[in-house]
């Protein structure tokens, strides 16, 4: 499934193979459709699972650690009906949107999903353009704008006056702040999970730099890097071999999570990662950033997170311990209980 949905080019269609061609490309749009429905019904039945298990099993992992200046307890909103109501009567915003990290889409936040709508809160979770079942080609994505696009579309279309709590993942982060720039009135909060929160003038690929090097070197010497436009051209995306892929993002993820990812993950493109950003204090300033730290981190270090939280300090700091790159799928309740509690910050 996996290599036909992502290295998909287009037949050329000149001369006398023009209809074997366009008979080739429909028969292509059928297959992934097929794909794309039976995908979506595993996720479909893996969040019904999800949601079963939190209704009989409704423990919350033990927040790890806050650098937060107020320490906050939080109730277990699943104990009984009443906490329930009391817990849902408390928040002004119970809309979440779930940003994911390069190479990711939206069926990583299958957990959270179904352990946000058990909560009574609402989640929706969004593919970047060329991401997880957005068909764009990866190779064309150039700006940040673009690969933000659905996002963008997304805050556009919220009714007026309706906020949400924007969460974004690894590299999702940079969307994230994007979006805070572009739209301060409508992010109630915004939350970093373990994610490039850049200051303004840096790159998303900046934060990876410790463990990948200078981006003039990657771009050069990189063995992952695509190369769309052929080999004269500069690379126009990135992707990691799958054995080099667990170790860096799931060395703590369930067996079947990991194999999720493996038939789900899609390469990177290139220009949004090495786009500085563009962020002012009268926009991007005013919003409430919160950061959490996942401390058995591969892909970006525990050292890395801390730099970036001391250089662009948000409003609080959560760390979950035991947690890779992936805390959606290593740590799911953990990250849960941190959800609830950012959201329930007055």
């Amino acid at each position: 499934m996996g290599n036909k949905f992502i290295c998909m080019k287009k037949k050329d269609t000149r001369g006398g193979d023009g209809s074997r061609s366009k008979r080739l490309n429909r028969s292509q749009r059928k297959l992934l459709a097929e794909e794309e429905m039976l995908h979506r019904r595993a996720l479909s039945m893996a969040i019904h699972q999800a949601q079963l298990s939190q209704r009989f099993d409704g423990s919350m992992s033990r927040r790890v650690g806050s650098t937060s200046s107020r320490r906050r307890t939080l109730s277990d909103p699943f104990s009984n009906g009443k906490q329930v109501e009391e817990f849902l009567e408390s928040l002004k915003v119970k809309n979440f949107v779930l940003v994911h990290g390069e190479g990711f889409g939206a069926w990583c936040w299958y957990k959270t999903i179904a352990s946000l709508e058990e909560s009574g809160l609402s989640a929706t979770a969004l593919d970047l353009t060329g991401s997880g079942f957005n068909l764009k080609d990866t190779n064309s994505v150039r700006t940040l704008e673009e690969y933000s696009k659905p996002l963008i579309q997304h805050l556009e279309n919220l009714p007026e006056g309706e906020k949400v709590i924007l969460v974004g993942h690894s590299t999702g982060g940079a969307c994230v702040s994007y979006a805070m720039e572009r739209f301060p009135e409508k992010i109630s909060k915004a939350v970093f999970i373990c994610a490039t929160m850049v200051s303004d003038g840096q790159r998303p690929f900046d934060a990876f730099a410790e463990e990948l090097g200078s981006a003039e070197r990657f771009m050069k010497e990189s063995q992952f890097l695509i190369y769309g436009n052929g080999k004269d051209n500069p690379p126009t995306g990135f992707m990691f071999e799958k054995q080099h892929m667990k170790g860096l993002y799931f060395n703590q993820s369930p067996t079947k999570d990991i194999a999720l990812a493996m038939v789900s993950m899609r390469p990177v493109p290139l220009g949004p990662m090495m786009e500085k950003l563009s962020l002012t204090g009268e926009r991007y300033g005013r919003g409430r950033r919160f950061y959490v730290q996942t401390l058995d981190d591969r892909a970006l270090s525990p050292d890395v997170q801390e730099k970036l939280v001391r250089e662009n300090p948000p409003e609080g700091v959560f760390k979950i311990k035991g947690s890779d790159h992936s805390p959606f799928f290593s740590k799911p309740q953990s990250l849960h209980k941190i959800l609830l509690e950012i959201a329930q910050i007055p």
